[in-house]
């Protein structure tokens, strides 16, 4: 059975950093590609960050590239998500995502078979 469990989340004032963290089990964790997506009250469950299995290569939504950095350990099957310089707009429940089959970098929600219960961020401003 396929788990992914996030940590970190919390409240933090605007310009601060948190780190998350999401612990991975039962899947081939060092040949999936891992991603993390927020959703906003309200809104859409959008993309953030996602890493390939090797860490070589990573993709960032353009509102927190520069700020945000996506990495993993393979012999923790972890991945986490450094978040520095946080904005009120950043204010989300973050989910980390797994696919393990494709070793494609995608997007999009649907690419993805395992998602964890998602963790608060909440930036006050």
């Amino acid at each position: 059975q396929v788990q992914l469990v996030e940590s970190g989340g919390g409240l933090v004032q605007a310009g601060g950093s948190l780190r998350l963290s999401c612990a991975a089990s039962g899947l081939t964790f060092s040949r999936s590609v891992m991603a993390w997506f927020r959703q906003a009250p309200g809104k859409e469950r959008e993309f953030v960050a996602v890493i390939n299995w090797s860490s070589r290569v990573t993709s960032y939504a353009a509102s927190v590239k520069g700020r945000f950095t996506i990495s993993r350990d393979n012999g923790k099957n972890t991945v986490y998500l450094q978040m520095n310089s946080l904005r009120s707009e950043d204010t989300a429940v973050y989910f980390c995502a797994a696919d393990q089959d494709s070793g494609v970098l995608r997007t999009i929600k649907s690419a993805y078979d395992y998602w964890g219960q998602g963790t608060q961020v909440t930036v006050s401003s």
